[in-house]
């Protein structure tokens, strides 16, 4: 790191302690930006990229943070929740939740209840599945390592479960068989942040067989600067396989990570490949 990054570096840390330090007075670009003595023009430009969003979503990853362990472990209103954040309003805490986490403050608190949840295990040529769905759609798919269930009722705690192979999964699971011609009838339920849900949207478009790397997701969503952003939302995919985050390979050419283990992302990518070629 030559003299120049090490004091990009300091100014970004000392950016980062400060909104951690400052969330509850909800400070504006501007004064992040006088504190650590640049123009807002050109901490922007600096934090993003060195974190891979923006300031403002930092701030409000920060504040969101901070909002859902007041409503889980201090079961506080929702009021009271949004003045302890340093938001002026239930509406803007309302706002915060859609926007990061793709649900309300309500639907956060009340941890999945009137949600009901169908949820089976199958294999598949990568190892062991669970898939799990509501009547809108497959809303998880993860290669199972015992704790995909587990993982699920703690997102969802008040959900009702039920194991039962439904028609939704049924349809997801073709995938494997090479039934290629139920993917229009795959109905997804998903929740994520905007971000999120676009650079799963970007994911679906690579077609089987073809590999793109963080920096391409990044430039087709519209955003040169978000790479480790996309990395991020990446790891968060709900839906292995159905949406391809394994055909996502880092600029290098090396495989690059994989939340279900870099060797079975190789088998995958060689698995498609060989399909084309038969």
């Amino acid at each position: 790191m030559n003299e120049q990054q090490q004091i990009n570096f300091q100014k970004i840390a000392e950016s980062i302690e400060f909104i951690k330090s400052n969330f509850k007075s909800q400070p504006s670009l501007d004064d992040i930006a006088e504190h650590v003595h640049l123009s807002p023009f050109d901490f922007q430009r600096l934090f993003s990229e060195w974190i891979g969003t923006t300031p403002k979503k930092f701030l409000q990853y920060t504040s969101i943070e901070h909002a859902k362990k007041l409503l889980i472990t201090n079961q506080a209103t929702l009021f009271d929740t949004a003045i302890e954040t340093g938001l002026s309003s239930t509406g803007r805490l309302h706002d915060l939740f859609i926007n990061i986490e793709g649900m309300t403050p309500a639907e956060y608190k009340n941890g999945g209840k009137n949600l009901f949840i169908n949820y089976s295990f199958a294999e598949s040529p990568f190892g062991n599945l669970f898939v799990a769905s509501t009547n809108k759609g497959l809303c998880y798919m993860s290669f199972d390592d015992n704790s995909s269930l587990n993982d699920l009722k703690a997102k969802f705690p008040n959900a009702s479960f039920q194991q039962n192979l439904d028609l939704i999964q049924k349809n997801a699971l073709c995938i494997f068989q090479n039934d290629w011609s139920k993917l229009s009838t795959i109905k997804l339920h998903l929740k994520g942040t905007d971000f999120q849900l676009k650079v799963w949207e970007t994911l679906l478009k690579i077609p089987m067989g073809r590999l793109s790397t963080y920096g391409q997701i990044a430039m087709q969503i519209g955003n040169t600067n978000a790479s480790r952003a996309v990395g991020t939302a990446i790891g968060s995919n709900p839906i292995a396989f159905l949406i391809p985050c394994h055909r996502v390979i880092q600029s290098s050419g090396n495989i690059g990570g994989y939340m279900w283990g870099s060797t079975r992302k190789s088998a995958i990518i060689g698995w498609e490949s060989a399909k084309l070629d038969t």
